[in-house]
């Protein structure tokens, strides 16, 4: 079978932006965040720099296996409708619920402290949220994408692929979108360490700054999720520019990380 070069390239390309904004997603940031703090404070600092690394390295490898499961047992598939309706509307209201959680802790955390990230997922492990080994962290991650909406978005990438030839493109896709997670996860987990090493004033504000960045961009894309269900006209736009609005997300948190460092030189002098 021939491959439109073009167009599997534009698939790639929105994966791997797609995996960029999925490890910018509050429960990560939040559960990477109690890792580091957790292996920081015990001394392990190699570990807690390797922790979102860690992380998205397990929730990766689920990701891949569903996908090329998927891509074998199915040629030519379409997602049923109602997945598709189920899976937004459970994404936009724990986005909605995460924004104002987040917006809560950058409001009300006292001036002398961090401010955390909030999350749901990382509260139901139980002692495994306070893992400290390798391993461990890992297997977290790949329990993380037991979820629906990381199962869901595997099987797009399958769906996707069967039109250029099925299991191998299915990985390759979820091999793209792993390495976009595993970038983003990876320097929220040395941001932390970073901030914990530091442990002063200027750690606190860059803490805040990015506490807004992470509410803001869970109410915005919450914002945009129900205006695409509500409203067609904005939804088609929506689905022509899902490669921009992703490359926006991650704008704003890289301007974000830039401000936070001339926050903290202007708070040093």
């Amino acid at each position: 079978m021939q491959i439109p070069h073009d167009t599997l390239m534009s698939f790639v390309v929105l994966a791997f932006v797609l995996g960029l904004r999925h490890g910018m997603d509050a429960d990560h940031l939040a559960t990477i965040d109690g890792f580091t703090r957790i292996n920081f404070a015990a001394g392990r600092t190699r570990l807690a720099r390797l922790c979102g690394l860690l992380f998205s390295l397990g929730h990766g490898a689920v990701v891949c296996v569903v996908a090329v499961v998927i891509g074998l047992l199915v040629k030519h598939a379409e997602l049923p409708a109602w997945l598709d309706g189920v899976g937004a509307w459970i994404s936009i209201s724990f986005l909605l619920l995460l924004g104002v959680l987040n917006l809560r802790g950058a409001l009300f955390t006292p001036a002398g402290e961090m401010v955390s990230p909030v999350g749901f997922k990382g509260r139901w492990l139980g002692g495994l949220a306070k893992a400290g080994h390798p391993a461990l962290v890992t297997l977290v991650g790949a329990l993380f994408a037991v979820s629906f909406d990381t199962l869901s978005q595997a099987a797009l990438f399958s769906v996707a692929a069967a039109h250029f030839g099925g299991a191998f493109y299915a990985l390759l896709l979820a091999l793209v979108f792993m390495s976009g997670m595993i970038i983003t996860d990876m320097l929220n987990g040395l941001w932390i360490s970073k901030l914990l090493r530091r442990a002063d004033e200027k750690a606190y504000v860059a803490s805040r700054i990015m506490g807004f960045t992470v509410a803001t961009l869970s109410l915005v894309v919450a914002g945009l999720g129900m205006s695409g269900r509500m409203l067609p006209q904005f939804a088609a736009w929506q689905e022509k520019s899902e490669l921009t609005i992703g490359l926006a997300v991650v704008g704003v948190v890289a301007v974000s990380f830039l401000f936070t460092r001339h926050m903290r030189r202007r708070v040093a002098a």
